[in-house]
């Protein structure tokens, strides 16, 4: 095997011997000067293939332990869904446990949709959902709220090799979604003064939460919990982030003539300053 590229230490992008890409996990396989050949491939102890190069970045990004500690959850995922998996869902659930894990850790208790009501739909992901939950307690020593189950089973949902992303979402807000999308980005760029590429896990990563947002307001859920005092101190401490919420905030009013929750408003903090973390803000 081909090591081309380091990504950290114990992570590569490779070319195995029928010539495709692919990412590989092992100690120190990417400590030595690329590329080069690894000759004893017992070094190699996970193979990730047909991840999008999108989101390639996040192996450097992501801690090594979530992404295994994912990859064996996604492996469980497979024996007990009956359908396929997309590939780049151990890099996309990595990304998503390791939020969990940190908004745990600052005590920020997202609300969630209930697991019962999941379950009613997709009882296999939900039960899924429910091991994770407790696994994750149990390997990253956190405390989560149980709805985060929901989270994680939606994500296998979602996951679905050629499941359409944007089902459950009304005709009308679905021919509106890409100028919802572009002109909400616009704003987040404009007002922090960076650029995001479009084709960039950034920008699927806030995709994927703004299809979700107009999913509940399709359904007229909304986050609302006793949050409100988090997103004021959130708010404080963020203020340019905070002030890029309230205008994307006026524009739901003025576009869809809803006014966004604290609740919401706290998790599109949260997801904007993941965003101007990434990119060096």
């Amino acid at each position: 095997m081909r090591v081309i590229k380091k990504l950290n230490n114990n992570f590569a992008i490779c070319v195995d011997g029928e010539g495709k890409e692919l990412i590989a996990a092992g100690k120190g396989i990417g400590f030595p000067k690329t590329p080069y050949e690894l000759e004893d491939l017992n070094l190699i102890t996970r193979t990730f293939y047909d991840i999008d190069q999108k989101y390639i970045g996040l192996f450097s990004e992501i801690p090594e332990t979530v992404i295994h500690f994912t990859a064996k959850l996604v492996d469980i995922a497979r024996n007990e869904l009956k359908y396929e998996l997309n590939p780049n869902l151990v890099v996309t659930m990595s990304d998503h446990i390791s939020f969990c894990i940190q908004r745990a850790k600052k005590e920020i208790y997202v609300q969630m949709p209930l697991i019962y009501e999941v379950e009613q739909t997709f009882p296999a992901e939900a039960k899924i959902g429910r091991y994770a939950v407790k696994q994750i307690e149990r390997r990253f020593h956190v405390r989560l709220n149980q709805n985060e189950a929901s989270g994680i089973a939606m994500n296998f949902v979602n996951a679905r090799y050629n499941s359409k992303s944007r089902t459950d979402v009304t005709e009308e807000l679905q021919s509106q979604y890409d100028d919802i999308l572009e002109d909400t980005i616009s704003i987040v760029e404009d007002e922090m003064g960076i650029l995001i590429e479009r084709n960039s896990f950034n920008f699927a990563r806030y995709s994927s939460h703004l299809m979700y947002l107009l999913k509940r307001i399709a359904g007229h859920q909304t986050l609302d919990s006793d949050n409100g005092i988090m997103y004021k101190s959130m708010r404080e401490e963020f203020p340019e982030i905070a002030a890029c919420v309230e205008l994307i905030d006026r524009y739901f009013h003025r576009k869809l003539r809803i006014d966004l929750s604290e609740e919401e408003k706290l998790y599109l903090l949260l997801h904007i300053n993941r965003i101007c973390t990434r990119e060096g803000l």
